[in-house]
């Protein structure tokens, strides 16, 4: 079924102590995490809410991922939800799922099944039944048991008929606030389903929640690991590149860019981590534009496909093959540059020199050669 996706990630904070939103979540912003599931599982646009003056922050959240806006929030979760339906207006998809910020731990399986529901009825909630005994405390401070029967827990994101929502929307009483989106409906006297709820997709509200949400978000990642490997041959020239520093030598290194083989093989690395081809498939030799080029711009590329991907680099390795020039004065120049290109920490990046003890090509001064490693988290 097409369908877009509101994401509601306007609060600011309050009782977990900060905008939890944009803190960390096992290598990535809180609300990237809702952004990349709805987007993977089909959404054709997905409109943020986010605190007005926030977007700097959203963009350097979602960087790398596609087919997403945002629009400033209101003063209620309401006046949000509004907001996101108004962008989506032009758009008119089939159905709109809406989906707090604070539930990263969202599946394929719950959005499916929400969009399978709808073929049959106006708006699908996921819902657990209530287990726990329920306790009412009245203002008098007298408790009593409530009974639990019937009763269940909604989560989001709530599914709708875009066009059912938006006439359910028009009949809602001015003033008042709905406790959930699904409220709207349900006053309207429209068909809204309940599906399978996901206990992993509890919401983030007190700091205690974060330390259960960071043990689930490393049960889902996976370590990947790639490598690879570059050489370019000596030519006329008074200075080399090498991991991104520039060291004058009597000659040259030949290549269609800057012929850095420290940052090739390291952006290949990258690449072969996530599966993502080789550095002339995405920088092409033959192409006049990449002529001369900095061989930084291939890194950031490459570090930039794997933020897209929702990954984080954990740690890279290079190895420099050569007779000459000397490495080991330039290493902790190297080491800053690949850092600083990647946004690590030094202590993340190796960079290591060797020779062939005289033999082949580069210990017969032909040329230079390097190889990398690169260790990747990738959501599972």
């Amino acid at each position: 079924m097409d369908f877009a996706a509101i994401i509601v990630a306007a609060g600011r904070g309050a009782r977990a102590g900060e905008a939890k939103q944009w803190r960390d979540l096992g290598g990535k912003p809180i609300a990237r995490w809702s952004l990349e599931a709805l987007l993977n599982a089909g959404a054709r646009h997905v409109v943020v809410v986010i605190p007005e003056g926030d977007q700097a922050t959203a963009a350097e959240a979602f960087v790398g991922l596609e087919r997403w806006t945002t629009v400033s929030g209101g003063a209620e979760r309401f006046d949000s939800v509004r907001a996101g339906l108004a962008v989506l207006g032009e758009l008119a998809p089939t159905a709109v799922l809406i989906h707090d910020a604070a539930r990263p731990f969202l599946s394929r399986a719950t959005i499916d099944t929400l969009l399978a529901a709808l073929e049959t009825s106006e708006g699908a909630v996921p819902a657990l039944p209530a287990v726990d005994t329920l306790k009412r405390l009245d203002e008098a401070g007298a408790l009593s048991t409530a009974d639990r029967a019937g009763l269940m827990r909604a989560q989001t994101p709530q599914a709708f008929r875009f066009e059912a929502l938006l006439e359910a929307i028009d009949t809602w009483p001015a003033g008042e606030t709905p406790t959930d989106d699904a409220r709207i409906l349900e006053h309207a006297g429209r068909v809204v389903a309940l599906t399978p709820g996901d206990a992993r997709l509890f919401k983030l509200t007190y700091p205690e929640d974060f330390e259960m949400a960071e043990a689930l978000a490393a049960a889902r990642r996976r370590t990947h690991i790639g490598q690879g490997f570059d050489v370019h041959a000596f030519t006329p020239g008074d200075h080399v590149w090498l991991c991104g520093i520039r060291i004058p030598h009597d000659r040259a290194l030949a290549g269609h860019s800057d012929a850095d083989v420290g940052l090739h093989a390291l952006t290949d690395a990258l690449l072969g981590a996530i599966g993502d081809g080789d550095i002339g498939d995405h920088f092409p030799p033959t192409d006049p534009k990449w002529k001369g080029a900095d061989s930084a711009l291939f890194l950031r590329h490459a570090a930039g496909l794997v933020s897209g991907r929702g990954g984080r680099i954990v740690n890279v390795d290079v190895t420099v093959v050569c007779e000459a020039p000397k490495v080991k004065p330039h290493r902790e120049a190297m080491r800053a540059r690949i850092a600083e290109l990647l946004s690590l920490a030094v202590d993340q990046v190796s960079v290591k020199a060797t020779t062939t003890e005289g033999l082949g090509f580069a210990g017969r001064r032909e040329g230079v050669a390097a190889q990398a490693v690169a260790s990747v988290e990738l959501s599972a």
